[in-house]
């Protein structure tokens, strides 16, 4: 008798948990449809003049021309490099475009440079509230050619370093229920490219990092403190010469910083181009066999 009843409860518990998906169902259609209408929406741009936004690795590249399109949006910099001559220029410039610029020499990769930098900006500037995690590092290399200092400083640089600028930054944001949390992590935080093993793992890391925080904010009811991550393909700035893969050709920064500063402004998750996140729901679909006969003939 008793062992009935188990079954007969272990029974109800089950048609139960089906009842449940299928009420489910409805929402799933429901969201589906409202993803696919926004798509040909346009989602509306917050202003964000007068806001403090703190740039990482602003020397060039990428950080140096979100710098840029920051100034023209009316906002006060924040820009930090481990080259001092670089964010010299790129502040001169912020300054041309009617921005105030304020520099400091940071060593991303060290965690009290980090920490000691960010209480001189909070006592001389004020509270950061659009902050932007974007210096990074990579090595091209297999695994046995990459060093232990390489592969540890991409990972103090491309992932650590972002919980010691969010820790440093966001209490702040949080007291105030406003703020910002910008990841440029890279389509390599979705997928794997060879001879990159370091930095694929540290992007993936900065994807989970971002995806993490977003959650904990959400969590702890700061609905005000957006998040934004960024997963470019390759970006051609130097770093990686004649840099290729499967997912696209290799982007100008241009183009990319536009989507940047649109993803930022619109509070999105933004791939460069679009398909990447069709490409990367994919790999998670496709047999692995069959993914390594068409990584062979793209």
């Amino acid at each position: 008798l008793v062992k009935r009843n188990k079954a007969k409860a272990q029974a109800a518990k089950r048609m139960k948990f089906l009842l449940d998906q299928l009420l489910l169902l409805p929402l799933l259609i429901f969201f589906t449809l409202e993803s696919f209408l926004k798509l040909f929406i346009p989602k509306k741009r917050k202003s964000v003049a007068g806001e403090i936004v703190l740039i990482t690795g602003a020397g060039h590249g990428l950080g140096r021309l979100t710098a840029y399109e920051f100034a023209k949006l009316k906002c006060k910099l924040v820009l930090w490099d481990i080259n001092k001559h670089g964010i010299e220029e790129t502040a001169a410039e912020c300054r041309r475009l009617g921005a105030r610029a304020h520099t400091f020499v940071v060593d991303c990769s060290n965690r009290e440079d980090i920490y000691s930098t960010a209480k001189k900006v909070k006592a001389e500037i004020g509270d950061v509230s659009i902050l932007v995690n974007n210096a990074g590092v990579v090595y091209t290399s297999d695994l046995f050619a990459t060093q232990d200092p390489q592969i540890e400083k991409t990972f103090e640089v491309n992932t650590l370093a972002h919980f010691w600028t969010a820790k440093a930054f966001l209490p702040a944001m949080m007291d105030n229920n406003h703020g910002h949390i910008v990841t440029v992590a890279s389509a390599a935080g979705h997928t794997v490219v060879p001879f990159l093993l370091a930095y694929c793992s540290s992007k993936f890391a900065a994807v989970g990092f971002h995806r993490g925080l977003t959650e904990e904010l959400a969590a702890l009811k700061r609905t005000g403190v957006k998040t934004t991550c960024l997963c470019p393909n390759f970006i051609n700035t130097g770093f990686i010469k004649n840099p290729s893969t499967s997912l696209g050709p290799t982007l100008h920064p241009e183009e990319v910083v536009v989507k940047l500063i649109n993803g930022i402004l619109t509070e999105q998750m933004i791939f460069v181009p679009s398909s990447i996140r069709f490409l990367t729901l994919l790999e998670r679909i496709f047999p692995e066999r069959f993914l390594a006969i068409l990584k062979r003939k793209m």
